[in-house]
């Protein structure tokens, strides 16, 4: 083989197996070339016992710059680079050193650190004893090209996993790291588990701290110990920027996402109907990843420390009030509101993927977590059901309102929209299109869409009445029965008879 010295155990055998073979075929089963075993039938030594060649087969194309130029910089910056110090040759001496020299001075290189550089990084192998350690980590999805309603889905996964047993639980997290989205994952994995070890460990958390005041990062690191201690916890975290002293969890991103993806193939489609199926179908290859460690987790389960009596809060409450647009703002998130709630204030409670709205300490509406989009101020969560009813009455408000993109509950309803504008007076496309989201609000929003994404395949437009007619439940007619009330007298007669 080329670049490779043979060794004596292939010169003996091929010199076994040349006594019933030709010289090729030795040298084959020697696994040498041809040309090698004709030297090899030449010489009588084994290859360790000939002096070692004091002689180089080529001129060393760096003698010349070596100790004078290159030392010197190495000395000085001992982080160069081959390629750094090769262009800097070429620019000193131009027309000199070409390509080829560049394998010969990283060669250079690598021996000059082997022996004059300075000390590396070293990496020291962890023992995870049972129950000792948990981590938890955020990574960002939006490469496994999930869709919900054929609307892309911008999301992270956040996954928590013991670092013994390999068991791990994952969720999905809408909009960027926060509190409430760890203390809802970080609880959710501890009541899956049904324990919590002496650990948890997370990197530091600093995506999580980025947009953060002094104050509310104070704040934020008090809550998280607070929550640890609950639970019995030691929390700890890695150096910033050392992510493989987190490796445990880190490595286990990569398996998941692989998961996923080849689930998503074999499934056969990318888009989900809504979040709670895209849920589920995390949960369920999770839960085939865990059925793979679930003897080493029997073993972990063991160590384990017993959960409290219930769990630690996982929302903040804020005061909101509902403003003459049906609208409220929390924490510059805006949600719609039913009508009936305007003027009103609410005390609302902000998790990490849902809001949920209370009046008097009575829950009136919740709704999913507002996550922001490009091109929007303000991350917004708009139910077209909540103000339907109110554009019915004034539908020519609909061309040029605030929040008109927000309310389209799928891609094709938008569509559609820019088709009526298009082709259609404002007036009468503002009536179709506010005509169309009510009957959608009816509980028509599936079977509608996919009307109308037959139309707009076939560049046609929406007919309001024809569509009212074909999905709006026919009104039912109570047929008119008339009873007759039989005689006492006939009575009389059964008696008469039966006696």
């Amino acid at each position: 083989m080329p670049g490779k010295r043979i060794s004596d155990h292939q010169v003996l055998t091929y010199k076994a197996k040349r006594r019933g073979h030709t010289q090729v075929g030795a040298a084959s089963k020697a696994g040498i070339s041809e040309r090698s075993a004709r030297r090899i039938e030449s010489l009588e030594a084994l290859p360790s016992q000939r002096p070692a060649r004091q002689w180089r087969t080529r001129a060393d194309p760096l003698a010349g710059v070596w100790e004078a130029e290159l030392l010197p910089l190495l000395q000085a910056s001992p982080h160069l680079n081959g390629v750094t110090l090769i262009e800097e040759l070429q620019r000193r001496h131009p027309g000199e050193y070409g390509p080829s020299a560049l394998r010969t001075l990283q060669r250079r290189l690598r021996q000059w650190r082997a022996t004059h550089g300075g000390e590396c990084k070293i990496f020291f192998a962890q023992e995870h004893p049972p129950g000792r350690q948990g981590l938890s980590d955020f990574t960002d999805a939006g490469d496994l090209g999930v869709t919900i309603a054929s609307m892309p889905f911008a999301h992270r996964l956040y996954q928590y996993a013991l670092a013994h047993s390999g068991w791990r639980s994952a969720d999905v997290v809408e909009g960027g790291e926060s509190f409430q989205a760890l203390s809802a994952g970080l609880q959710r994995a501890l009541w899956r588990l049904g324990g919590a070890p002496e650990e948890h460990r997370t990197d530091s958390l600093s995506a999580a701290f980025k947009n953060l005041s002094d104050v509310e990062r104070r704040e934020w690191t008090s809550r998280y110990a607070a929550l640890c201690a609950h639970y019995g916890m030691r929390p700890s975290r890695n150096n910033p920027g050392e992510s493989h002293e987190n490796g445990s969890i880190e490595s286990r991103h990569g398996s998941l996402k692989t998961a996923l993806r080849q689930a998503l193939l074999l499934r056969g489609s990318n888009d989900f109907n809504d979040r709670l199926a895209y849920d589920l179908f995390i949960e369920l290859v999770v839960q085939r990843m865990n059925a793979r460690v679930e003897k080493r987790l029997i073993v972990e389960r063991v160590a384990l420390r017993p959960l409290p009596a219930r769990r630690s809060a996982e929302f903040d409450e804020l005061p909101a009030r509902v403003s003459k647009y049906g609208i409220f703002t929390v924490r510059g998130e805006q949600y719609s509101a039913p009508s009936r709630l305007i003027g009103h204030r609410l005390n609302v409670r902000v998790y990490s993927d849902r809001v949920e709205c209370f009046l008097s300490g009575q829950p009136v509406f919740e709704c999913m977590r507002a996550v922001r989009r490009n091109g929007h101020r303000y991350a917004r969560q708009i139910d077209y059901r909540h103000l339907v009813e109110n554009l019915k009455r004034k539908p020519g408000a609909f061309a040029r309102w605030v929040f008109r993109d927000d309310i389209f509950p799928r891609m094709i309803y938008r569509q559609t929209w820019e088709d009526l504008s298009a082709k259609l007076p404002e007036r009468q496309a503002c009536k179709t299109i506010v005509g169309l989201l009510a009957l959608a609000a009816d509980g028509h929003e599936a079977e509608l869409a996919i009307e109308l994404e037959q139309l707009h395949a076939g560049n046609e437009l929406p007919d309001l009445e024809v569509l009212t007619q074909r999905l709006a439940p026919r009104p039912s007619s109570v047929p008119c029965v008339a009873v007759t009330l039989p005689t006492l007298a006939s009575y009389d007669a059964l008696l008469e008879t039966a006696s």
